[in-house]
């Protein structure tokens, strides 16, 4: 299992997405190909990356101070991440689907996810939990 807990600042972002690829790694071992785990690693630090963007951009908006608490773990079949912060939370169901022809330049986070992850639920807080799974 890997832990993380970080300020909810854009200049961790690269920690974050770091630690998911490391976790990616561990959790599909040594004898894993090279493939599996760059398809695992894009995918989760696709949505991690998406998910801590939304948490600093939005639940922490015009706030000082807030942290994100990362925990990353797996068992033999499948990859989980936990994200918790004690931002704003929102309506995670409803938020509307990006008009793909018109190329968005925002609201993309939750579509990204959601077509990356085996599993994506939100649960508002405090603490708001986002837990993703994705099956190895």
């Amino acid at each position: 299992m890997i832990e993380l807990r970080v300020p909810a600042r854009l200049e961790y972002r690269d920690l974050v997405t770091r630690a998911v690829a490391t976790g990616c790694k561990v959790a599909l071992g040594d004898g894993a190909s090279r493939d599996v785990l760059t398809e695992l690693s894009n995918a989760m630090v696709s949505v991690v990356g998406e998910a801590f963007n939304n948490v600093v951009e939005h639940a922490y908006e015009g706030q000082q101070h807030g942290d994100v608490s990362i925990k990353i773990e797996s068992d033999a079949v499948t990859l989980t991440m936990e994200m918790r912060d004690d931002g704003r939370s929102f309506a995670f169901d409803d938020a509307p689907e990006p008009d793909l022809d018109a190329l968005p330049e925002s609201g993309m986070g939750i579509f990204i996810m959601r077509a990356m992850a085996d599993e994506v639920a939100y649960t508002p807080g405090p603490p708001n939990v986002l837990l993703v799974k994705k099956r190895l």
